[in-house]
């Protein structure tokens, strides 16, 4: 087999890996309500396969060093996140998602200018979300109209991150893990439940569960920082664990926390 072939067949199984993630996670989402669907979301589900297919190509440091550069990437999410929600409430799905998406992109092309140390990261997150969950608490209980699944709505969500994945995998070789970093913590799924949802149930259901995913997304940051001790340390395979052990553990702490509040009341 030629190596070109060879990286052409081994690309599309990591992409098809990549989407079996998202088509399960979707499935979740869709039958568990927005406060369950938002704690899916903020799971790494495209940012988790991109980092493991990196470590499988590129060593330690530069996993390491990729986290550094997705931490404050994180920070410019919730902002997204946040001015999708304001829009979202009187405007259409363009002006919204585009405008969220479009901040998204300033933001990270503002930070891919600087090396990010890892305290300068955490500042930026504890900033990001100190201004952004305030603001969001007051989008987050909506009632959620009852959501009909068409044909192309999970095919999507799967296409979307395995072409994440693929330019990822393609490019970490001569953008270096900066860019790489950065690139795989665009919000593939955060975006897709933007353009798939608000059409069907309108804005303020939408952004009920992106406004729930709030503290899923500040669970996240810390995962991406543990990540970056983790593999500067003790080797990517140690880091990756880690961090998704970070992830699984806090959103599972948010939805205890939320069950017993519900239960008391």
């Amino acid at each position: 087999m030629s190596p070109d072939l060879h990286f052409i067949l081994f690309l599309l199984l990591r992409m098809a890996i990549a989407a079996a993630f998202v088509v399960t996670a979707s499935v979740i989402t869709e039958r568990s309500g927005p406060v369950i669907g938002a704690l899916v979301a903020t799971l790494p589900i495209s940012a988790g396969p991109s980092y493991v297919y990196l470590a499988l190509d590129h060593d330690a440091a530069f996993i390491a060093q990729g986290a550094l550069s997705s931490l404050p990437v994180n920070a410019a999410t919730i902002f997204m996140c946040l001015i999708y929600v304001v829009l979202s409430q009187r405007h259409s799905l363009l002006v919204s998602c585009g405008s969220a998406v479009a901040v998204w992109i300033v933001l990270a092309s503002i930070i891919r200018q600087f090396d990010w140390p890892l305290a300068a990261g955490l500042v930026a997150n504890l900033i990001a979300f100190s201004i952004c969950i305030p603001l969001l608490a007051g989008y987050r209980h909506v009632k959620m109209p009852l959501v009909t699944r068409r044909w192309y709505d999970v095919p999507m969500r799967a296409l979307l991150v395995a072409t994440l994945v693929a330019i990822v995998v393609s490019t970490s070789g001569w953008v270096g893990p900066r860019i790489s970093g950065i690139i795989a913590l665009y919000p593939v799924v955060f975006s897709s439940i933007m353009v798939i949802l608000h059409p069907r149930i309108g804005g303020p259901p939408t952004a009920a569960v992106l406004a729930n995913s709030a503290w899923g997304l500040l669970g996240f940051g810390m995962a991406i920082a543990v990540l970056h001790v983790g593999a500067a340390n003790f080797g990517s395979a140690i880091g990756l664990s880690m961090g998704l052990a970070t992830c699984v553990v806090w959103n599972l702490t948010l939805w205890w926390t939320g069950r017993r509040k519900r239960l008391a009341h």
